[in-house]
C-alpha cells in the first residue's frame, strides 16, 4: 500500500508528505523499491539494464548516471557482463542501484538478504547503510532481528497486523530490563520449573524459548547457582544453562509470545 502497489484498505498514508491515497503517482516519483524477488533481465548487461531505467525516469544523462550507479554499489568491473552471470548478492546490489535510479526521498526494502550467503548479506548492509548515510530514508522489512538491530535506527514490530511494540534497538532492549538465562530442559518439565523459579531472586519473568525456559532476571550471572539449587530441589537437571544479554529476539518474544520463523540466516537456510 506504501508503495502504491495495492490501494489503500482502510486508515490514511503519507509517504515524504505525500497523502498516498489523494496522489499515488507522485509517491511513485519519490520512491525507489526493491522487492524480496529481484526482477531483472538475465540478457542484459548490468549497464544496459540501468541505462533503461533511466531512459524511463527520462534521466538527462543516462549513460553519466548508470557509471555512477554502478560505482555506488561496487558494480564497475562488472558493468559489461550479463546479468545472467551475476551472483545472488551482485543481482541484490544491482536491484538496488535500480531503485536508486530516480535519487528517491524513501527506499522500500523487501527483506532485502533473504537467501544470501554471509559474505554476500553484509556486502548489501555496507550498501544500505551508505544509501541512507547519503539522506535516502531506508524503510526495511525483514525476519532477520540481527539485520534490524544493525541496519535500523528505529523498529517496528507486527502481530498479526498491529505494531506491538516500536522504538529504537537499544531502547527496545533496554525496556527488558532483564538478563536472559536460558535453561535447557525437555518441554514436558516447563511447568514444573516454572513453579520452582517462582522463589528466584530477581526474578522479572520466565517463558517458553526454543531451547528451553527463558528466564529474566536482574543479575543473570549472580543467579545461574540459584536456578540450578532451586531445579535440583524439585528432581530437575537442567542440561545447559546460558546466559546472555536481551536482544531484540528477547523483545520479540516478549511482545508477540513467540520467537520469529527463520529469524536468524541461519535458521532460515
Amino acid at each position: 500500500m506504501l508503495c502504491t502497489l495495492l490501494p489503500i484498505s482502510e486508515g490514511e498514508a503519507r509517504v515524504s508528505g505525500i497523502d498516498v491515497r489523494a496522489d499515488p503517482a507522485a509517491v511513485r516519483r519519490r520512491i525507489g523499491v526493491a522487492l524480496q524477488e529481484v526482477g531483472l533481465d538475465p540478457t542484459q548487461t548490468g549497464r544496459e539494464l540501468l541505462e533503461l531505467h533511466c531512459g524511463l525516469y527520462k534521466i538527462p544523462d543516462p549513460a553519466a548516471r548508470s557509471v555512477e550507479l554502478l560505482h555506488l554499489v561496487g558494480l564497475d568491473e562488472a558493468a559489461d557482463r550479463t546479468i545472467k552471470a551475476f551472483s545472488g548478492g551482485m543481482k541484490r546490489r544491482l536491484d538496488l542501484a535500480t531503485a536508486l535510479v530516480h535519487e528517491p526521498d524513501v527506499l522500500f526494502l523487501d527483506e532485502p538478504t533473504t537467501g544470501l550467503d554471509p559474505a554476500s548479506r553484509m556486502t548489501v548492509w555496507d550498501e544500505v547503510r551508505r544509501i541512507n548515510a547519503a539522506g535516502t530514508t531506508v524503510f526495511l522489512t525483514t525476519q532477520y532481528l540481527e539485520e534490524a538491530d544493525q541496519l535500523c535506527g528505529r523498529v517496528a514490530i507486527i502481530d498479526e497486523g498491529t505494531i506491538v511494540a516500536a522504538g529504537t534497538p537499544d531502547a527496545l532492549k533496554a525496556e527488558m530490563g532483564s538478563d536472559v538465562l536460558i535453561v535447557g530442559l525437555d518441554r514436558s518439565q516447563h511447568d514444573e520449573a516454572r513453579a520452582a523459579l517462582t522463589a528466584l531472586r530477581g526474578l522479572d519473568h520466565v517463558t517458553d524459548a526454543k531451547e528451553g525456559l527463558a528466564v529474566y532476571v536482574e543479575d543473570g550471572a549472580a543467579a545461574v547457582a540459584d536456578v540450578v539449587r532451586l531445579m535440583n530441589a524439585v528432581g530437575l537437571h537442567p542440561a545447559t544453562i546460558t546466559l546472555s544479554r536481551p536482544s531484540l529476539d528477547d523483545v520479540f518474544l516478549a511482545a508477540t509470545g513467540r520467537r520469529i520463523e527463520g529469524g536468524s540466516p541461519e535458521a532460515a537456510a
